[in-house]
């Protein structure tokens, strides 16, 4: 079991840039395609996520250091250290629940698309990782594997629900076609921050304010462009951190950077996705009729909007402004606040990249998450320690806003915390 475990996190270890490749060049063959054209669409979706990852590696290379620099300034002091997702993945990989997580949800996704309970065909198995949290959660409170993974199949099931949903919205808004998001760090705060967009929309003089990119473009002409809306804002929080001048520049022009190279990252995986996108609907349509499939691929395909990269600048510093009015919250955001781009980008979708609605949404689902991930701290605490994970220096309880703070996988483990 522990060779399979390890075997399985090396094979993971390699990352979406050469998993994606492989499973897009053996689905395009699949699919039947000529293996050159499988090939070069593989290729081209690894170069478009080799842009994407380094583009977000620029992001969370500057955020961290600036929204830790807040939190140091203003001398922010809570016993929950938020350890961020890197951390949750690698405590949910040392459960023994793990090797078996992937081959389980690639069968539960089959059954689906088989029996037409999906659209999505999850090839971002990268992000399986999310189930098996889940499942390491039910586990170390059970101590049963079977109960681990139903719960991490449970969790499956409403993400790839959630993903039909919001596929459309990928399309519409994103420019992604044929594209659904399986990520279960992005889709639990659908079922919260959409109808919260729908609610602020209908209320009297908010539902009048309108700041996305086109409108405050066209207010403010050249200064209005994502570029610099991401020189701006990323110089405000290079200003509350306390940077020097020369650092505040530096995060200003980093953040430019995002806001310019990320859509075109993306345009180049979608080059590489739409042959076989084209390929999956006709094999499908000879088969099983005129059907819509839809790719399930990294979320990180959605982060590039600029509404999106500013919605999540905006939210860092409230995040820990929150942590620290919130009354009965324990939670130090630290490790998750740059991954608050992907907890934001449906809610943003859905605002049709209004910012100020999005802001409003991001930052109520934001207060919830951190008072679910408090609510869990013990129990994050002790399935760190039993997985021999290197806690923090100096901290005495951990947590995150995005595992533990990740509303499915809290509700999951509240039902089956009452039958344990």
């Amino acid at each position: 079991m522990k060779d399979m475990v390890e075997l399985l996190q090396s094979f993971l270890g390699l990352g979406p840039t050469v998993i994606l490749p492989v499973a897009i060049f053996l689905l395009g063959l699949f699919f039947g395609q000529k293996p050159s054209k499988a090939f070069r669409s593989g290729l081209t979706i690894g170069v478009g996520f080799v842009g994407i990852f380094l583009v977000v590696d620029l992001l969370v290379t500057n955020l961290g250091p600036a929204a830790h620099g807040m939190v140091e300034r203003f001398g922010i002091g809570l016993n929950v250290i938020d350890i961020g997702w890197p951390g949750s993945a690698s405590i949910s990989w040392a459960s023994p629940i793990a090797a078996f997580v992937i081959p389980v949800g690639l069968l539960v996704n089959v059954i689906m698309l088989l029996t037409k309970t999906t659209k999505t065909m999850n090839i971002d198995i990268w992000n399986f990782w999310h189930f098996t949290f889940t499942g390491a959660f039910v586990y170390s409170l059970s101590g049963s594997i079977v109960q681990g993974l139903l719960a991490a199949v449970i969790f499956e099931i409403i993400v790839l629900k959630i993903a039909d949903w919001t596929a459309p919205m990928l399309e519409n808004y994103f420019e992604l076609p044929g594209v659904s998001v399986p990520t279960g760090s992005t889709v639990s705060y659908a079922p919260l921050g959409i109808p919260l967009v729908k609610l602020i929309q209908k209320i009297p003089v908010i539902k009048d304010l309108n700041a996305d990119p086109e409108t405050i473009q066209k207010r403010f002409g050249v200064f209005g462009e994502p570029i610099f809306m991401g020189v701006i804002l990323g110089a405000i929080l290079g200003l509350l951190a306390g940077y020097k001048p020369g650092e505040i520049i530096q995060v200003g022009m980093s953040m430019g950077g995002v806001m310019v190279l990320m859509p075109k990252m993306v345009k180049i995986l979608m080059e590489g996705l739409m042959p076989i996108s084209k390929s999956a609907r006709e094999f499908l349509s000879k088969r099983f009729g005129d059907r819509d499939i839809y790719i399930g691929l990294d979320a990180a395909v959605a982060i590039g909007h600029p509404s999106v990269i500013a919605t999540a600048l905006i939210l860092v510093p409230i995040t820990v402004a929150l942590a620290v009015i919130l009354p009965g919250n324990n939670v130090l955001p630290f490790g998750d606040l740059a991954t608050i781009p992907f907890i934001v980008a449906f809610i943003v979708g859905a605002a049709r990249g209004n910012i100020v609605h999005s802001v409003i949404a991001g930052t109520i689902v934001i207060a919830m998450s951190l008072y679910m991930a408090t609510d869990v701290a013990a129990f994050h605490t002790q399935m760190a320690i039993d997985a021999k994970f290197n806690m923090p220096e100096g901290a005495s309880m951990i947590s995150s806003i995005d595992q533990g703070g990740n509303l499915i996988n809290y509700v999951i483990y509240k039902i089956f915390g009452i039958f344990n």
